[in-house]
């Protein structure tokens, strides 16, 4: 019995063996750069001492957890992270998936072609140039308060009103990420069957019926496993576009974990402050995927449930 499960199991390594190397590099790149630096997590139950160094500081127990909790400024902070990601989540994850469904409906292959590579560019836009961009765009003078002004209205500082700012961090947040978020449903929509569309087409359904009859129901599965996967991002609002758009007028809606964690580790030094914080939204993301998994296969959606 064991020959025969070694002379399985060597048959397919000899099949797969190619991937097995092209999967070399990544695992090692993971090993390096994500596991082996977990061990400083024990930071967040230490009263870390520089010149001490990771392991010979003292131990604290769940000291830090509880300053924290204890905070009230981490609740304003909790909140605003929260309600920041779920505007993006909201308004944000249906838009790949609608400019995907809206654009495989176009016949011109050129044109279709043209759209997509306009729509990847912001992606490769880091956020510092955007923030210069939009900080023009916002201003007194910008395009958007001389429209303004043109009917009527008084010019507003957009950027430092605490009623505007989350909206434009969620519109700036889905122009620069809808079109290179499509692409994974583009190619779910490519691998659709031909032969579905053209027995619908004698059939008599226009566009609108084979996208909501066909190309939505086969899309399911990868919407799905793309909501489980946007999960593990509820506490993760964005830290490089709020920490270059926002400002002190802001902070009691812009600030965030991330910018508070940035505040706490590398400006005031308090570093398992710092890890605590991280920790605790790391265990929130992970509980969250396990809960949202759940509900997948609870909903009897096994095959499209991540495990």
């Amino acid at each position: 019995m064991n020959e025969i499960v070694f002379k399985r199991d060597r048959k397919k390594w000899k099949q797969y063996r190619v991937l097995f190397i092209m999967l070399i590099p990544g695992m090692i790149y993971y090993l390096i750069f994500h596991y082996i630096p977990m061990y400083g997590v024990v930071l967040a139950f230490k009263d870390y001492r520089l010149l001490e160094g990771i392991m010979a500081s003292p131990w604290v127990g769940f000291q830090h957890f509880e300053s924290l909790f204890s905070d009230p400024y981490f609740y304003s902070v909790l909140k605003n992270t929260i309600i920041i990601s779920f505007y993006k989540l909201i308004f944000g994850f249906p838009i790949p998936i609608l400019f995907a469904l809206l654009l495989s409906e176009i016949m011109s292959t050129k044109f279709k072609k043209v759209v997509q590579t306009v729509s990847y560019l912001p992606h490769f836009i880091s956020w510092v140039v955007f923030a210069g961009i939009f900080f023009t765009i916002f201003s007194l003078e910008g395009p958007i308060n001389s429209i303004v002004q043109a009917f009527g209205g008084d010019a507003v500082l957009f950027l430092a009103d605490d009623r505007y700012f989350r909206t434009i961090l969620v519109i700036t947040s889905i122009y620069q990420g809808f079109g290179w978020g499509s692409i994974i449903y583009f190619a779910a929509i490519s691998n659709i069957d031909s032969q579905l569309y053209e027995a619908a087409i004698i059939d008599g359904a226009g566009r609108f019926k084979r996208m909501f009859y066909i190309s939505i129901p086969m899309l399911l599965p990868v919407i799905s496993i793309m909501l489980i996967l946007s999960m593990s991002g509820v506490l993760d609002a964005g830290f490089d576009q709020i920490f270059n758009m926002y400002n002190t007028q802001v902070y009691s809606v812009a600030d965030i974990i991330d910018t508070y964690v940035y505040r706490q580790g590398l400006v005031e030094m308090n570093y398992s402050t710092a890890t605590a914080v991280g920790l605790f939204k790391s265990l929130v993301a992970l509980i969250l995927i396990i809960v949202v998994n759940s509900i997948v296969k609870l909903m009897g959606q096994k095959d499209h449930a991540l495990w």
